[in-house]
């Protein structure tokens, strides 16, 4: 399935129902009165977090959702039947924006979320509620209102556990495709990955969601390259895995990446971070221990060093990672400890 995750789309609730002009005539009951009812409640507009989704794809071919309009009222007082919903299904972490791409009118964050973004208008009201003394036999009815009508972005912000970030070409994909069952467009060239991934991580009885962030470089956040719209995605993620392509300059490229972190906000540096220079196996050792040397006076902590490709070092940062999971203790549990790692590393 492509991913997409932002769509613009237009959106109209429900008119009210017109109200009705009806008298009421029996056999017998020469003057019945009015008995016209009120028109119907036109139908809202809602959008709803639901499971089995993580594209808005289905929001490119279908653009317009518009809510039913509410009945005609009619005589012996009926009101109008109300206007049926319109409901907008989203994956979980999806936010709403006005028109103008700021406002936040909804954000989705947990299953089931579900949020009213245009609520339909009321019914007329029929002949009945203009009766009086002085006028017994009212010929008017009030129109329905008009529902409310505009345009909203969805954007779909993933929500994920531990989210990988680096530059292009750093093999995130690759680590990816080594600890979960996805399968990333995997090359040797820069962009290969155009949108997030997502797998699902099992490591010593413990689950959890790893997410493949698109390449950043230098003006990330201000939209180069991909675009700052991914650096959206790691907003989510509880803690970061930074590789770092052992190959090239790693200092800077930690320090580019770090400084696009900083420089979008949103709390990103802040974030709990595993540093890890990946590709080792391209290298030999002591060129190895040379970057490592480097990268750590760089980022002031000391690196670990992985290969997705042939699995070293895998093991060491999945059990770093499982010590960031919420509700995580620093120390593994008993249980943990004496059960075995995924198999793919092995």
């Amino acid at each position: 399935m492509k991913f997409l995750d932002e769509a613009k789309v237009y959106i109209r609730s429900g008119d009210g129902g017109p109200g009705a002009v009806s008298f009421r005539r029996e056999k017998y009951i020469e003057f019945g009165g009015p008995d016209g009812g009120d028109g119907g409640r036109g139908g809202d507009v809602w959008v709803e977090a639901v499971d089995g989704l993580n594209t808005l794809i289905d929001y490119r071919y279908q653009q317009h959702f518009k809510a039913e309009k509410g009945g005609h009222g009619m005589g012996r007082n009926r009101t109008g039947a109300g206007g049926k919903d319109s409901v907008l299904k989203v994956p979980v972490g999806t936010q709403v924006y006005a028109e103008d791409k700021e406002t936040l009118l909804a954000d989705l964050d947990r299953l089931g979320a579900r949020v009213k973004l245009a609520g339909g208008g009321n019914g007329g009201f029929g002949n009945t509620h203009f009766k009086s003394s002085v006028n017994q036999a009212p010929r008017r009815a009030n129109p329905g209102l008009p529902g409310q009508e505009m345009w909203v972005w969805l954007r779909l912000k993933l929500i994920a556990d531990i989210g990988l970030v680096g530059l292009p070409n750093a093999g995130k994909s690759t680590f990816l495709a080594r600890v979960t069952a996805a399968k990333p467009k995997i090359a040797d060239y820069p962009f290969t990955t155009l949108h997030p991934n997502l797998g699902m991580v099992r490591h010593k009885g413990r689950d959890f969601v790893l997410a493949d962030i698109p390449g950043l470089i230098e003006g990330a956040h201000e939209g180069a390259g991909i675009g700052d719209r991914f650096l959206g995605h790691i907003e989510r993620c509880g803690a970061l895995v930074h590789l770092v392509d052992v190959t090239g300059d790693a200092a800077s490229a930690y320090e580019t990446v770090r400084a696009e972190l900083a420089a979008y906000g949103h709390g990103l540096a802040e974030k709990p971070e595993i540093l890890v220079l990946s590709r080792t196996d391209l290298v030999s050792e002591a060129e190895l221990a040379e970057t490592k040397k480097a990268l750590g006076e760089a980022a002031g902590k000391v690196p670990l060093a992985a290969s997705a490709a042939t699995g070293a070092g895998m093991e060491a940062v999945l059990d770093a990672c499982l010590k960031l999971l919420p509700g995580r203790v620093g120390t593994q549990t008993e249980e943990e400890s004496q059960a075995g790692g995924w198999s793919p590393l092995s």
